[in-house]
């Protein structure tokens, strides 16, 4: 029996990952970020008539707001492909939760130290369904005024549960974060690998 060529490649994985959490907290920002093809998204003007359940405490500039999912690719060395999809923030959307989460490997849970409280909802939807998540707090103009320790305190994540610090705007920031999610979910180690640019 012949056996396989030393220099033979490993199958092309590719993987589904959602980003979560709350109402403004830069989900739209992650996945446009990290995006090496123009990202698909829902975005929409926010409303008069949706005021009373679109609380702008935080993100007073927020126009617009996603009503079904946001989507993007990265690839990452030769043979990883990930097929990143951003949730709806309101809770009058998350009926599509469900089926976005269908077939995800994991999630990113996005944070805002400002509004904390508001990614409560997605940590305790992946806890309740077992999907593994990592916590990616957003620091916004770099300011990181708690520790990735007090915020998963605050949170209180289970024990194992990554928080890491990030820049929802800036790619390689998001790719750390993805990295972090795929080793956690898929037990295995992401080669290092450059990301081509855009």
């Amino acid at each position: 029996m012949d056996s396989e060529p030393s220099d033979a490649h490993a199958p092309f994985l590719a993987l589904k990952i959602l980003v979560a959490g709350g109402f403004g907290v830069g989900k739209t920002t992650f996945v446009g970020a990290v995006s090496e093809i123009r990202p698909l998204n829902t975005e929409e003007v926010l409303t008069e008539a949706g005021r009373s359940d679109d609380s702008l405490d935080g993100v007073a500039d927020k126009r617009t707001t996603t009503v079904a999912l946001d989507f993007g690719r990265i690839t990452i060395g030769d043979d990883l492909a990930l097929y990143v999809f951003g949730t709806p923030g309101q809770d009058r959307f998350w009926f599509l939760w469900d089926e976005l989460a269908r077939g995800a490997l994991g999630a990113v849970v996005l944070a805002d130290t400002r509004r904390l409280r508001d990614c409560f909802p997605a940590v305790d939807y992946f806890e309740r369904r077992r999907l593994p998540f990592v916590v990616a707090v957003n620091c916004f103009d770099g300011d990181r005024e708690y520790t990735a320790r007090e915020v998963a305190s605050a949170l209180d994540l289970d024990p194992g549960t990554p928080v890491v610090l990030c820049d929802a705007r800036e790619r390689e920031s998001g790719k750390e974060v993805l990295i972090t999610l795929i080793e956690l979910a898929g037990g295995f180690a992401v080669p290092d690998a450059p990301v081509e640019p855009l």
